[in-house]
């Protein structure tokens, strides 16, 4: 394994010119621009030359506009500036949405040949944000057909790999956005996730994902379901200027969180002496693991003992299994929306068998069990808040299993363990989205074979800015992000 004391010794490789714009960090990067030290076509530039080197091994930016066009709209960009009108921190970022979310006049596919055709024709609420904060939207990236499995490939726009061994899984569903961080070919990243999308991605690529909680990004109508977009980065301070921008309340958005987003881009530095946090591990051996897992998280023990918090294992006090059939239902439920291509025989027969796995269940779905769902949820929000009584965080892996052959759908059997579902082997993220708790997923190391692997930081419902802290706080002690870079932007 990889150790935070390990000297790593790497030069960058990338694109042949301003290769230092698409290695600085996003604010430092803002910076930049605002104050006119670089321009927005230069920015634009590098970052499209960094895509033409890089993404092609990758497969992780999807439906590429025109270069004219975007150098078109990089040099309105600095019109503007020139003009003194300044968008926000992101003016002039180049800008690619995940390929689940709706950003105008492109491609709106879901990875989906049922709507290999659809162009979107509004931007989703995130994106208007994102925009109006000065980004140009670039592209998109790739995700797993309607977002399900933590696999990124689909009958569109094909599969996409890590950036640490091409032969491998980028993981899902935002493995587009997580693979594009890691090469540098965009400044920060928009995801979601609802069974680890913004985590498990972040894991394989050794890049920053943050799980925001329930609310704080509006999501429509009155009921919590577990889907989430978030922001993601190359460092936790990107991250949080992110969220920034996506955050705040909506009208549309009645159970939304209304605090004001901007206490995101203050100092996330803070003193943790004193903290408690509890690691659950395995469940205590439920959860099967591949080996070197659970050992690289644990080694990180010692980072948050420096920082002055106590770790120790502890668990809540409510079954694990309980909260995986709480989940099977309440996501049979979330997929109903799609139940009149279900009823479609034409467009059912262009579903993956996970969808159609999902859809055969929901419709046995009746009222009583979605309400004993519903009931059960609420046992398990009342076990973790308690357990938050005692613990100001919990840790948990990010992943199970170590980035896969890209080949593989999903694994099979883990540690010799069969798994009875396509998702079964990604359980570590389930009681965190069904809490609707913050989560970060963060950088932990690699194994003997040069592959990733993160951990999850948990905190409260609402306490986005405790976990971004002690985020920020590990990644200052370690930097696992700038200190392994991917083998295709080292030199020897």
């Amino acid at each position: 394994m990889v150790h935070a004391a390990d000297p790593v010794d790497e030069s960058v490789s990338g694109a042949p010119e301003n290769r230092e714009l698409v290695m600085a960090d996003a604010v430092t990067l803002s910076g930049l621009i605002r104050r006119r030290e670089v321009s927005c076509v230069e920015v634009m530039d590098s970052f499209l030359d960094q895509i033409e080197v890089h993404n092609p091994a990758v497969n992780a930016i999807v439906a590429l506009r025109d270069r004219e066009a975007l150098t078109a709209e990089a040099r309105e960009r600095d019109s503007q500036l020139a003009s003194g009108q300044y968008l926000g921190w992101m003016h002039g970022f180049p800008h690619a949405v995940k390929d689940l979310s709706a950003a105008k006049g492109l491609p709106f596919t879901s990875g989906s040949p049922m709507f290999a055709d659809r162009i979107a024709e509004e931007d989703d609420l995130f994106v208007k944000r994102i925009k109006s904060a000065g980004a140009i939207v670039i592209g998109k990236t790739n995700t797993p057909e309607f977002g399900l499995g933590s696999q990124t490939y689909n009958p569109v726009w094909g599969t996409t790999v890590s950036p640490y061994d091409n032969s491998r899984t980028a993981g899902g569903s935002s493995g587009g956005a997580a693979a594009s961080l890691a090469l540098r070919m965009l400044p920060v990243a928009d995801g979601s996730d609802y069974m680890g999308s913004l985590r498990n991605p972040s894991a394989f690529n050794n890049v920053v994902g943050f799980r925001p909680s329930w609310g704080r990004i509006p999501e429509t109508g009155f009921i919590a379901q577990g889907a989430v977009v978030g922001p993601m980065g190359r460092t936790v301070t990107d991250v949080a200027h992110l969220l920034s921008t996506m955050a705040g309340p909506d009208a549309y958005a009645p159970l939304g969180i209304r605090e004001n987003p901007a206490v995101f881009t203050e100092s996330l530095a803070r003193d943790l002496k004193g903290s408690r946090i509890a690691w659950v591990g395995d469940w205590n051996g439920y959860l099967a693991t591949e080996p070197g897992v659970l050992e690289l998280c644990e080694s990180s023990f010692e980072v948050f003992e420096q920082l002055g918090c106590r770790v120790e294992a502890a668990l809540p006090d409510f079954k694990p299994e309980d909260i995986w059939q709480l989940f099977l239902r309440w996501r049979w439920w979330a997929q109903l929306g799609l139940i009149d291509q279900y009823n479609d025989p034409s467009l059912r027969e262009l579903m993956k068998p996970e969808l159609l796995w999902e859809l055969e269940h929901a419709v046995t779905l009746s009222a009583l069990d979605v309400t004993k769902a519903a009931e059960a949820r609420n046992g398990w929000l009342s076990a973790i808040t308690k357990m938050f009584e005692t613990y100001d965080y919990i840790l948990a892996p990010s992943a199970q299993v170590f980035p896969f052959d890209k080949n593989t759908h999903w694994p099979e059997t883990v540690d010799g363990r069969s798994m009875d579902t396509y998702h079964r082997w990604m359980e570590t993220v389930v009681p965190w989205t069904m809490a609707g708790v913050p989560v970060a997923g963060m950088p932990v190391g690699f194994d003997d074979r040069s592959l990733p692997m993160g951990i999850q930081i948990i905190g409260r419902h609402g306490a986005d800015l405790d976990v971004l802290q002690l985020a920020y706080a590990f990644e200052q002690a370690t930097q696992w992000v700038e200190r392994v870079l991917p083998p295709a932007l080292r030199v020897n």
